[in-house]
Formats: structure tokens, sequence, C-alpha cells
């Protein structure tokens, strides 16, 4: 009795994630974006590609943080072809920096538009596209009904829109599937090279659609997302190297 209830919310729960536009992958392998245990924050463990993801950027400092974490998410989005549309009112993401996650910078288009109301509309339109791998929006300001419109733009054509708002006067509520908060943090050297280390983020779900949120560790490497390890699991110079950073 106990199991043919189980099965029974089990399938209720299948359903509402369906009509809220969450479709399960028939690849789960293919649908992997490498992003670990943040990944098993998300409905069916899965990343929601298809849906639209509002990233809360605080200063100029967060902001290239987070052009840079999507820049990776990019990589994966980007590995079955297609290309991303990069729409706002000026692009604070160097092209060339898409290098480093993988991605070749002439697959990525970027439209600058003189004002939010026609960047707004511009990626409606463009998240209509299915032949787009994703659609980026930089803006500032976005209401629950604007976001509502790109939700259901993303629905029909499977889309993934990645939505930067710098400096928002307001955080309310939107539609979007999940809202983020990319911090940096200290890159550590590989032993022996000069230089700059890879990229490492505090990477935060502060709300996520029948999910749970919550804060990780992450940094990049040649083969993609990493776990930033613990302290205890560092050795000294490891440590060091951080503090110095």
């Amino acid at each position: 009795m106990m199991d043919s209830k189980r099965e029974i919310v089990s399938r209720l729960k299948q359903d509402i994630l369906r009509l809220q536009g969450f479709i399960a992958s028939e690849s789960h392998v293919a649908s992997n974006m490498g992003l670990g245990p943040v990944e098993d924050a998300f409905p069916n463990g899965t990343f929601p590609r298809g849906g639209v993801h509002e990233f809360i950027s605080e200063s100029r400092e967060e902001g290239a943080t987070t052009c840079g974490f999507i820049g990776g998410l990019l990589s994966h989005l980007m590995k079955t072809g297609g290309v991303c549309l990069w729409i706002g009112t000026s692009s604070t993401f160097f092209p060339l920096a898409a290098k480093v996650f993988g991605v070749e910078p002439d697959r990525i288009i970027f439209v600058d538009m003189p004002r939010e109301r026609e960047v707004l509309w511009a990626v409606e339109e463009a998240l209509k596209c299915r032949g787009l791998a994703a659609v980026v929006a930089e803006l500032q300001e976005m209401d629950f009904v604007q976001s509502r419109r790109l939700q259901l733009a993303v629905e029909k054509s499977r889309v993934t829109g990645l939505v930067i708002r710098n400096n928002p006067r307001s955080i309310g509520s939107t539609a979007c599937v999940a809202r983020w908060q990319i911090k940096p943090l200290p890159s550590v050297l590989e032993e022996g090279l000069p230089g700059v280390g890879h990229p490492r983020w505090e990477v935060e779900l502060l709300k996520v659609r029948n999910g749970n949120a919550g804060r990780w560790q992450l940094g990049w490497s040649e083969s993609g997302f990493v776990p930033v390890p613990k302290p205890a699991q560092m050795d000294g110079r490891s440590a060091e190297r951080i503090k110095m950073g």
C-alpha cells in the first residue's frame, strides 16, 4: 500500500514538473552540466535547460565573476552546436575570455541595444529561436510579468536563457527557474607556474523552483567545473598560495 502511494506521489510530482516547464531529458548524461553537487539541488538532479536563470550581481567584481561562470555554462550548452546571443546595453564580457572555457568567440553574437526595454524585447524574440544554444541578457530591472514572458518563450523553444541583473534596485519575485549569485574566490596557482590560476567561485542558489537552495564552491579546470577542496583536504603549499592570492 505504501509503495502504491509513493508511486502516485512520484507521478504527480513529475506531472507538476512537466506543467511548469521541467521536461526531463531523454539522456541524463547529455543534460549533465558537470556542476556536481550543485546539480543535485535541481528537480530530477538535472540542470534545467529550456528555462530562464536569473543571476544577481551587486558589484562590478561580481558582474565579471558571473560572466566567467556563465562562460563555463556555455561550454556545456554549446557542445552540440548552435550559437549564443549575448544581448545588453553594453556588454561586460571580454569575447576572447570565452576561449578559457573552450568556447570559440565567433560562436557568440553580441547585440547592444540603447535601452533596457529593447533588450527585453530582443531577448524574448531570441528565446523563441530553436536553433540557438543559449541567450544571455545583461540588464538591471526585470519584473514578474517580463520574466514570465521569457519563461513562456523557452518552454516552447527549449532554449536556455541566462539573465544577468547588474546592480538591481529591487529584487522581487520572478518566474525564473532559479536565482543565482556568483562571488569570486582566490585562484590557486599550479605549482611552478607563474601568473593567474584557474577561476574559482562561490556559487549560491538563492531560489530554485521545486528544488533546494544552497551554497557551494566550484573551480574551473581543463576538464570543466570541479569542486573546490575543503581546507582540510589541501596540503600546506596550496593553503599558503590561497592565503597569498
